[in-house]
């Protein structure tokens, strides 16, 4: 009897390995042997996706040229193949699953772990039916938890439609954009618009969020207001007071109109407190991190795109510091309450002002705002292991390591910790006819907020009903604000609640309630794809769209589906709902198909690109495409011709160009770029003599706008 344990990658294989009594390393395998384990057990490992599926060449020839006669592309069946840089491994997993009489899929507890391990086992050719199936569901990567996981393995085919949620994932991603990156790509060839331009189901209404935030900022026309506010003294202390009811007036005159009916006027008088009221509030600490409000709060302090911080915690989870990163949820078990209680005084030794954290403590109890089984269904929310870094090893860490479990540890620790308590006062003071409201807090205890740095209280002075104060009117000049530019936290929040406006704590209250686009472990790579296609841009931590993705987005537009973020948070419900098996999978691709015919017949009809973004966009591609700045005009750009290398500014009369090909060696970019940067290359092999055939080596030399040979 054979077992084999297959692993997403090497780095958890090696995990795996390390949590038995003995392992010895093969090529592309480890074997391994433990009492918790069969006699014949080997670790065998994927490099993430080990199958892929094939781009429509594969179903014929004729699809490599786009054309839109061709589309719309609907495959009687899929075609998968494995990458020629993965074909060895993926023969080695193969051969040992085929001889395995028992699989123990453990690749990461995800809908895309399932899709990983099944579609492996599925391209090996092998009867799943005659294998003995099990899966390994684990939240941390420690060798306790590896061990129980082991000894506790779930039947494998209770996963199967997890699987075949993540495979209609893949299936109508590749549907819409193998169907709708041609088709709007061709159209706006058709306008001269050069370019690829990628369609995706998910992509492409993320990128018009921020599309639409732009353009809402650059559409915005602010209006000044003006309020009426008092300064008001008690002795030397100053406090200031707002209407009541606040009113925003049109005009200086507007505001002066109403004093006027008051019988009030600006400047120094006398307020008489009529009310104060003092009443002692608490606030809880934040709800645990899910991997999106992990990136949001990680970004908000230290400007982290989402992606650095998915990789920051999923190199924490594999040195065994944290727990599983991909989740959606915000709540842990009562098994994780224990071991984090029993650990206590190890993480609180991490703190510089650990001493004043431990006052702070409360009675153990674990709290339904944290710890509710209920709502864990596939991961917890990312807290600490029972493996405590010590100093060496959080020397070892990055800097942004370093901070992401600096902000898990006080996320975590806080939900032990007292409420956080105030004393608000409320002060309501009349001058004349007019009445003005003032607000004071002041910290009684700071419970878990000693964990996030200093409190700043706005404490009213003494105040007592009938005392006169000093009280001085003024007018005070607004203005309207836009909405702020989104961030990669703001944004990954937007995602989340599917454009919703909320702020990141309240997205965690209802998020029962509301289904996202995307999940938690792809919103950062389609963030990430945004950027690296060009159409999206962070400077200073604000995000931006692109010349190429305004056009992408003003040209989408023409199907509204495809840009509708609670259309496509409608698609990952239906993909939940094929998980749960309360949807089939040709329900939910036969939907897709009618979408993207109805795209395909539509669309032509309705795009409309503007002169001007036309110019800009071109201009934009011939800079991306640049290789540097013309030696002879000094004006132009030395650009890519396809035949040869020429200057951008030939309408302007330079006509200087360099050859693909020069005694018999290929020009590359980087021996064009080194010329036209500094006149002469290096001693370059690779040069062919005409008459003798023989190679030979020289230096290039460009004087001028003449290219020569140089011998030493």
């Amino acid at each position: 009897m054979t077992t084999v344990i297959l692993a997403e990658k090497p780095s958890q294989a090696r995990a795996y390995a390390a949590a038995f009594a003995q392992s010895q390393k093969g090529e592309g395998q480890i074997k391994v042997a433990d009492p918790i384990l069969p006699a014949d057990t080997v670790i065998t490992y994927g490099f993430g996706h080990l199958v892929e599926m094939a781009l429509p060449e594969a179903y014929d020839a004729s699809y490599k040229r786009w054309s839109l006669k061709k589309l719309p592309i609907f495959p009687d069946q899929y075609k998968y193949l494995v990458p020629r840089d993965k074909k060895k491994q993926f023969n080695i997993v193969a051969n040992l699953l085929k001889r395995a009489d028992t699989i123990v899929i453990a690749t990461d507890s995800d809908r895309e772990g399932e899709n990983i391990a099944w579609s492996i086992m599925r391209q090996a050719g092998i009867d799943l039916k005659q294998k003995r199936l099990f899966r390994l569901w684990i939240n941390s990567l420690e060798k306790a938890a590896i061990r129980e996981g082991f000894q506790n393995l779930r039947p494998g085919w209770d996963y199967y439609y997890r699987y075949k949620e993540a495979q209609t994932r893949q299936i109508s991603d590749w549907l819409v954009g193998m169907n709708g990156s041609p088709l709007f790509t061709l159209l706006l060839r058709k306008q001269g618009i050069k370019g690829t331009y990628s369609i995706g189901r998910v992509q492409t209404p993320t990128l018009y969020m921020v599309y639409k935030r732009d353009q809402e900022i650059a559409n915005f026309k602010p209006e000044k207001y003006w309020l009426l506010m008092a300064d008001f003294w008690q002795g030397r202390k100053k406090f200031t007071g707002r209407l009541l009811p606040e009113t925003k007036f049109k005009s200086p005159a507007e505001l002066e109109q109403f004093l006027l009916a008051k019988g009030g006027s600006l400047g120094k008088q006398t307020g008489q407190v009529a009310k104060v009221d003092k009443e002692q509030k608490s606030q809880a600490s934040p709800r645990l991190f899910s991997l999106s409000s992990l990136q949001t709060e990680a970004n908000r302090r230290y400007h982290a795109s989402a992606s650095q911080v998915l990789q920051a915690v999923q190199n924490l989870y594999e040195n065994k510091f944290l727990s599983y990163p991909r989740t959606d949820c915000n709540y842990i078990t009562d098994n994780e309450y224990d071991y984090l209680a029993q650990n206590l005084d190890r993480y609180q030794g991490l703190l510089p002002n650990s001493a004043e954290v431990k006052e702070q403590m409360k009675p153990l109890k674990a709290e339904k705002r944290y710890v509710d089984s209920g709502k864990v269904q596939e991961h917890h929310a990312i807290i600490m292991t029972k493996t405590v870094p010590s100093q060496a090893q959080m020397g070892k860490m990055s800097k942004l390591e370093g901070q992401v479990y600096d902000l898990v540890l006080r996320r975590t620790l806080e939900m032990f910790l007292k409420a956080y308590v105030y004393e608000k006062t409320t002060a309501l003071i009349n001058v004349g006819q007019l009445t003005f409201k003032a607000n004071g807090n002041v910290s009684v205890n700071l419970g878990w907020k000693i964990l996030e740095g200093p409190v700043k209280d706005a404490q009213l002075p003494p105040l007592e009903v009938g005392q006169e104060l000093t009280a001085k009117l003024k007018e005070q000049e607004e203005e309207t604000k836009p909405p702020a530019k989104f961030t990669e936290g703001s944004l990954i929040t937007a995602m989340k609640t599917a454009g919703k406006t909320l702020d990141d704590e309240e997205a965690q209250a209802i998020l029962k309630d509301v289904e996202g686009i995307g999940t938690e472990a792809t919103r950062a790579s389609t963030i990430e794809i945004l950027k690296k296609r060009g159409y999206m841009q962070s400077r200073q931590n604000k995000l931006s769209v692109t010349p190429e993705g305004t056009i992408l987005c003003k040209t989408a537009e023409a199907e509204p589906l495809l840009v509708s973020a609670q259309m496509t948070a409608q698609w990952e419900k239906a993909l939940k709902q094929v998980g749960a098996k309360e949807r089939s999978q040709d329900n939910f691709l036969g939907q897709i198909k009618k979408f993207i015919s109805k795209m395909i017949t539509e669309v032509p009809g309705k795009i409309q690109v503007d002169q001007g973004l036309q110019e800009e966009a071109q201009t934009r591609q011939a800079k991306t495409a640049a290789i540097g700045p013309c030696p002879v005009c000094k004006q132009g750009e030395i650009t890519d011709k396809g035949k040869f290398y020429g200057c951008s500014n030939y309408r302007g009369g330079c006509h200087f160009t360099l050859p693909k090909k020069f005694a018999g060696k290929n020009m590359g970019k980087r021996i064009v770029k080194t010329l036209i940067s500094k006149g002469k290359t290096d001693k370059l092999d690779g040069f062919v003599s005409k008459k003798s055939g023989q190679r030979y080596s020289a230096k290039l030399q460009l004087e001028g706008d003449k290219l020569s040979l140089v011998f030493d």
